[in-house]
């Protein structure tokens, strides 16, 4: 895929769209098949239509119980409506498209969605290179900050209250700074002895990098990811982890609530955000 493509190439979409749309009209997508067939001969609302009427039947039952071929469905819609955007110059929205139908469409056009994706991320580059509107950096100024937690927020005192009841005070208990996993079998497993063990992620980039809002943004964009959150709290003394909600976000809109999340809760609150 040359870096300086103009349009959306997709060899999987061209050479596949007409034996699955033949299988959708076998499951009763006729409305389906003919807004597709529309789409793909240069009509934007037709694409728009056939997307949301296979959406809507990627929510008209339990996910095991949606047919593979729907999944698919979704995915060319998601490649149709795509093209439209990246042709408009909506990069941003063509790479909402692209990644919802990675996350919720089948695999048969997996690889056009990964080189389509591939494309608008280099013309959303070139855009910003050119002086066009980056919207990743939205509410940057405002922001004031680069860290998602600053290291002065962070009270570790706070953190020591998950620890038991005089842990860290036992004269019995070892201290080691980045001891090995064949040390600690060694010199504590094999003897039942406890030890605190200290700077073991010491080294790890992640620790400032997942930390780091500019290098969040350069790495995901504008990206739609799964982000499901988790919440900490305690109860006699013993802290529990209660589930959240399960959302997809997209990324710079999901730092900014993070931030909010942050300010008005503490750094109590976990999350997982698969980097699609």
């Amino acid at each position: 895929m040359s870096s300086h493509a103009t349009t959306i190439s997709t060899p999987t979409l061209d050479s596949e769209s007409h034996a699955l749309l033949q299988s959708i009209t076998s499951h009763g997508g006729y409305a389906y098949a003919g807004m597709a067939t529309l789409a793909a001969a240069g009509d934007q609302r037709a694409a728009e239509a056939a997307h949301e009427m296979a959406w809507e039947q990627l929510h008209s039952g339990p996910w095991h119980s949606i047919l593979p071929v729907w999944r698919d469905a979704y995915s060319m819609a998601c490649l149709h409506v795509a093209k439209f955007h990246f042709s408009n110059g909506e990069f941003r929205d063509a790479l909402r498209t692209l990644d919802m139908g990675i996350i919720m469409g089948g695999p048969l056009f997996r690889e056009d969605l990964d080189s389509a994706i591939e494309v608008v991320l280099v013309a959303k580059a070139r855009q910003y290179q050119n002086g066009g509107v980056d919207a990743d950096n939205e509410g940057r100024e405002k922001a004031g900050s680069r860290w998602l937690v600053c290291p002065e927020d962070f009270d570790k005192s706070e953190v020591q209250q998950i620890l038991p009841v005089r842990s860290l005070s036992s004269k019995i208990v070892g201290k080691r700074s980045a001891l090995s996993l064949e040390g600690f079998l060694r010199e504590y497993f094999l003897s039942g002895s406890p030890v605190i063990i200290t700077d073991c992620m010491a080294h790890w980039p992640a620790r400032t990098r997942w930390n780091d809002m500019d290098y969040l943004r350069r790495i995901a964009g504008d990206r739609t990811v799964p982000v499901e959150f988790e919440m900490l709290f305690r109860l006699e003394k013993i802290t529990y982890v209660q589930s959240g909600s399960k959302s997809l976000l997209h990324f710079p809109s999901f730092l900014r609530g993070f931030n909010l999340m942050l300010q008005k809760q503490g750094p109590h609150v976990s999350c997982t955000t698969p980097i699609v």
